[in-house]
């Protein structure tokens, strides 16, 4: 548990130092809009709860995957697919920013 929680320490701090930074701030704002627009999408079409349609969001974008939830329509699954494909990158590069000034940051020590 200590480990956790030193590690989530240095990953809010390496965040917050990253947020001066114009590539992180276009990326961490294309990931908020590609997240809440999900969310919306998942909620109002599939009738999903806000929170089950934020975690299918998330756990989609960053590759997890949901085995309780999935889309049942045919345009949600075509919106999926859309969305998988447009947002993987974009939260891949704002996960590996924050892990680049993590480990930077670790170096300089």
């Amino acid at each position: 548990m200590i480990s956790f929680i030193l590690t989530l320490r240095r990953m809010l701090k390496a965040f917050f130092q990253l947020m001066k930074d114009k590539e992180f701030q276009v990326l961490f704002f294309l990931t908020a809009v590609i997240l809440i627009s999900g969310t919306i999408f998942y909620s109002s079409v599939e009738g999903f709860s806000i929170i089950d349609a934020l975690y299918f969001s998330v756990a989609t974008l960053t590759t997890v995957g949901s085995a309780n939830l999935e889309p049942s329509s045919d345009f949600g699954k075509i919106f999926t697919i859309v969305y998988m494909i447009s947002g993987i990158g974009v939260m891949l590069g704002l996960i590996v920013k924050v892990s680049m000034q993590m480990r930077n940051k670790q170096a300089e020590r």
